[in-house]
């Protein structure tokens, strides 16, 4: 991890996750009545961690099932966007920032496909994305990571920042 790196991690105060391929493994499982995700337990430990320490955590996704936003607030996440179209991901990420008047800079986006393409190129957050992203948002992250969508890659997220910040392990 280099020093700029390292310096804009101290800075950031918002994390914003897509949810299929970030914190699943994109993998979705169809039934005649509804869409099941698996979500990682570890993941879910850290982003209540980050929640707890003060940290905005949001979500914007295309996933249209109640579900992603009963799991996700259920962990802290006060902000689900959910049911949102790759048109609409840019606006949704320009309400949120506008709405709690946050500094891009203090921002991390985390995604892993198209949809997450042009608010990673045209924003400028730190943008992160899992092993297993897609080609064209690896090009535009400031950081790939070593762990795959749904294996663990929204916690190592999470304590780069609280590790960088010296509030990892303050919340119990």
């Amino acid at each position: 991890m280099d020093i700029k790196f390292s310096s804009r991690l101290k800075k950031i105060k918002t994390i914003i996750f897509d949810v299929d391929g970030v914190f699943t493994d994109a993998t979705l499982v169809v039934s005649d009545t509804d869409v099941t995700r698996v979500f990682n337990v570890r993941d879910g430990y850290a982003v209540q961690m980050a929640a707890k320490a003060g940290y905005n955590i949001a979500a914007i996704t295309g996933g249209k099932q109640d579900s992603i936003k009963t799991r996700l607030t259920s962990l802290g996440v006060k902000d689900v966007y959910h049911k949102v179209g790759t048109a609409q991901k840019l606006e949704t990420f320009d309400g949120y920032v506008a709405k709690y008047k946050l500094k891009v800079e203090e921002i991390i986006y985390v995604g892993d496909d198209i949809p997450d393409y042009l608010l990673m190129s045209q924003r400028s957050v730190l943008s992160i994305c899992p092993a297993d992203a897609v080609d064209e948002v690896k090009a535009v992250c400031d950081y790939i990571s070593g762990k795959k969508g749904g294996k663990g890659v929204v916690r190592e997220v999470i304590e780069m920042v609280m590790k960088s910040q010296n509030t990892w392990l303050t919340q119990f």
